[in-house]
């Protein structure tokens, strides 16, 4: 079940298909995240990436909070699909592509002012490194733009260009990287 907990669609809750190959970021994860980009984002002038979308839960909050773009990027066509008839029937200015996320990245050079990034927590240190590197190197990230990567405790990401912090939530460690 997917709690939006701000905003338009504040208390909404989403029923995800059981079949999706999906880890959501929990609700507190999730709570914590958007606590500290409050102050520092201004949500209807963002334009946001979310890759490895999954359910879409953290491109409805985006949008949930004013965010006039949002793109949500996942390779699996079920989670594409309930994405797109989700924000269809919230009415969410939200995009969703069917696309790897290192296709999407190769290929975009829109300069979103953030970008999420949750990849399967067994991606592995290496394909972590080159997600951070691509998006703090290329157009796809704007000047000051911030990246949020989610990824378990068990990798650090602070030896990479632009980390600025990291938060521990049980589990799950979002590391903050702003491109200079």
């Amino acid at each position: 079940m997917i709690r939006i907990i701000s905003g338009t669609h504040k208390g909404r809750r989403i029923s995800a298909p059981r079949n999706l190959p999906v880890r959501p970021t929990t609700d507190r994860a999730k709570e914590a995240l958007f606590n500290i980009l409050a102050p520092q984002i201004h949500w209807p002038d963002a334009s946001v990436l979310d890759l490895f979308a999954g359910t879409g839960n953290i491109s409805y909050e985006c949008a949930s909070r004013g965010c006039p773009s949002v793109t949500a990027v996942d390779a699996h066509p079920g989670c594409v699909a309930f994405i797109r008839k989700t924000a269809e029937a919230l009415g969410m200015p939200l995009h969703a592509v069917r696309k790897r996320a290192a296709s999407f990245l190769e290929q975009s050079a829109a300069g979103y002012t953030v970008i999420f990034a949750d990849p399967p927590y067994d991606l592995g240190l290496p394909a972590l490194e080159g997600l951070v590197n691509t998006c703090m190197e290329g157009p796809v990230l704007a000047a000051d733009g911030l990246l949020v990567v989610e990824h378990p405790k068990t990798e650090s990401l602070e030896h990479l260009p632009g980390f600025r912090e990291a938060r521990r939530y049980g589990g799950t460690v979002f590391s903050f990287f702003e491109k200079k």
